[in-house]
């Protein structure tokens, strides 16, 4: 969430940014500065009136003292008067703090200066790739194919227990689903990652708090009965365990990783790109999650960008990096590098990781704050996907099939303990 200060000191960067990301409601800014301003008069005058009511207590205890007593019921009356006054403007005080908060929920946070104003996906820019790519030519199948041709993972059966977008692993589709969780959990706590087990559910105020809600509450899977929602990423649960916390400076940087299901509605989702694996109601991923203060945040973004290029290289799959343009930027990040590995069958790239800076945006809605030579400030929160399965599945499926079976990376086979499917 943005800060109404910063709004204010700084309304043309916002502008400029919140039109970098095709932010259609600009009127919002202005809406926010002059809520704030009408809570400050209201602020202003509930102190004064407070402080009046104080000092006129006062007298009528020294007037009580002195046997003026008719002074006193008259300042008595007075006082009263005030106290339905602070009522008043206790409600109108409340009423313009929500009010306000409500504006600011809606505001995306504004990109970083090097994210490029577009509109979709298309004007994302392409940094870094790591091999050229071709089809693997005719007689290749994709991984659903695959999934059935070696009894790997059952999406029909899926289907019978839940829905479309719940597929069933079998056997050493199981198997190689559980080795690239232990392998990618491995990789991160190598690199200094605390590793946690967060709950699978979570309740309004973390929602709120990494930015899901109110802007994605539609994507999420809501368990009314009990007001909590199914986690869309472990990113939600682990960064909400510093909701409410003052840090210290020794304690950062901090740095978890988390392995869990994934719960997404994908409403709207539609057509062949959705087709087997590439999208799904549930899946299992691998996230990390760090706190830094603010001055190291962007080393650090580009630090986990290596990371994330580390295990794709031991993955062995061609990929590529993108920073994504400012209508592609996810509401609550400030930079955004998107990795997609190369599906071979069907010729395409997949979405398989996100890193991003979020920078103080999700540390101000969790009131997440450090103190450092005697100042208090927000920190910087980021995180990544190290990494989503699914795609990674699939990929690795397509891209090492031979007629011999599908064989695997070194480094996974040492994980799943078999190095060919067939």
């Amino acid at each position: 969430m943005l800060q109404v200060n910063f709004l204010r000191d700084n309304k043309e960067r916002v502008l400029e940014g919140l039109n970098k990301r095709q932010f259609k409601n600009l009127e919002l800014v202005d809406e926010a500065i002059a809520t704030d301003e009408e809570r400050k008069k209201i602020q202003f005058e509930l102190d004064s009136q407070l402080s009046e009511i104080n000092k006129i207590s006062k007298e009528i205890g020294i007037l009580m003292k002195e046997g003026k007593k008719e002074e006193a019921e008259s300042a008595k009356s007075k006082t009263a008067q005030y106290k339905e006054s602070t009522s008043e403007l206790k409600l109108q005080l409340s009423n313009l703090e929500e009010a306000l908060l409500n504006i600011l929920y809606q505001l995306p946070n504004i990109p970083n200066e090097l994210v490029k104003k577009g509109v979709s996906a298309d004007d994302n820019e392409i940094i870094y790739q790591s091999h050229d790519v071709e089809g693997l030519g005719e007689g290749a199948i994709p991984h659903w194919e695959l999934a059935k041709k070696y009894n790997l993972i059952d999406f029909e059966l899926g289907v019978k227990i839940a829905g479309a977008g719940f597929p069933v692993y079998l056997n050493k589709g199981a198997r190689l689903q559980r080795a690239l969780v232990q392998y990618f959990l491995d990789k991160n706590v190598e690199k200094g990652y605390m590793e946690v087990n967060p709950p699978h559910v979570v309740n309004e105020a973390s929602g709120y708090g990494t930015g899901q809600l109110p802007d994605k509450e539609g994507q999420m899977y809501y368990i009314q009965a009990d007001d909590l929602y199914l986690i869309p990423t472990a990113e939600v649960p682990v960064t909400n365990l510093y909701r409410d916390v003052l840090l210290d400076e020794k304690d950062l940087p901090i740095k978890n990783t988390a392995f869990s299901q994934c719960y997404r509605r994908e409403a709207g989702s539609y057509g062949a790109h959705v087709r087997g694996l590439n999208r799904l109601h549930q899946f299992e991923k691998v996230e990390i999650v760090r706190l830094e203060k603010p001055e190291n945040s962007y080393a650090v973004l580009e630090e986990m960008v290596e990371h994330i290029k580390e295990i794709l290289t031991d993955l062995e799959l061609p990929y590529r990096v993108l920073r994504l343009c400012g209508g592609d930027t996810g509401f609550a990040s400030a930079m955004t590098y998107d990795f997609e590995v190369w599906s071979a069958a069907q010729e395409m790239w997949l979405e398989v990781s996100s890193v991003s800076n979020f920078e103080t945006f999700q540390a101000n809605r969790l009131k997440c704050r450090y103190k450092a030579d005697g100042k208090t400030q927000l920190v910087h929160t980021l995180n990544g996907s190290a990494m989503a399965l699914p795609r990674i599945m699939a990929a690795l499926l397509e891209n090492n099939q031979t007629e011999e079976g599908i064989k695997l990376p070194k480094k996974i086979a040492e994980y799943a303990r078999f190095d060919v499917i067939n």
